[in-house]
This record gives structure tokens, sequence and C-alpha cells, in this order.
């Protein structure tokens, strides 16, 4: 067995570890920053235009967030309603990727 596969899989490896090096928001990110850069950029020439900017982008970002979390979720929630059964190993993958999500929003 290699390294990173089955048991003996290293710690960075985990799916906890691959959901904290991926973006939360995904390929959106990258977007979310440049206009974030601009804004700074804006202020001087615009006080208030960027601060309304600013709040804007927060809130966008904040949805982006929570359909993030959201589409998560679903697949995992949709397999209860439909009444099958979920396996244990499903639902700690689950945990730690709630776990993850969970400490990344509270260490920004």
């Amino acid at each position: 067995m290699s390294p990173g596969e089955g048991r003996g899989a290293s710690p960075d490896r985990s799916p906890e570890a691959e959901a904290q090096e991926a973006p939360l928001l995904g390929p959106e990110q990258d977007e979310f920053r440049s206009r974030w850069q601009r804004i700074q950029s804006e202020f001087v020439d615009d006080p208030r235009e960027a601060v309304g900017a600013a709040d804007t982008l927060v809130a966008e970002v904040m949805q982006a967030l929570a359909t993030t979390f959201s589409e998560h979720k679903q697949g995992l929630e949709g397999q209860w309603h439909r009444g099958e059964e979920v396996a244990t190993e499903e639902l700690r993958v689950a945990l730690q990727r709630y776990r993850s999500f969970f400490n990344r929003l509270l260490n920004t």
C-alpha cells in the first residue's frame, strides 16, 4: 500500500485536510479577492463608494458561503429523506467536513 492509500494514509490526505486546503468558495474565491483588492485601491479616490462596495461584496460572500454549505449538506440529507442507510464512514467524513467548515469560519 502506497502512502496516501487506505488506513495508512498520511493525515494531510484526510477528507478534513483536503477540505481545509480547498477554497471554501471554489473558483469564485479568486474573483471575490480581486474585487476586494479593487475596492481597497479605490478607497483613496472615493471612500464612501468603496465602503458601499465593500458592504455589497461582503453580503455576496456571505450568501455564497451559505449556498456552498447548503449544497454540501443536501446530498447527505437527501439520503436520509429517501430512507437510505448512510454508512458510518460517510457520516464520519461529513462530520469532519462540518468541523473543518466551522473552524475555518471562526478563524476568519
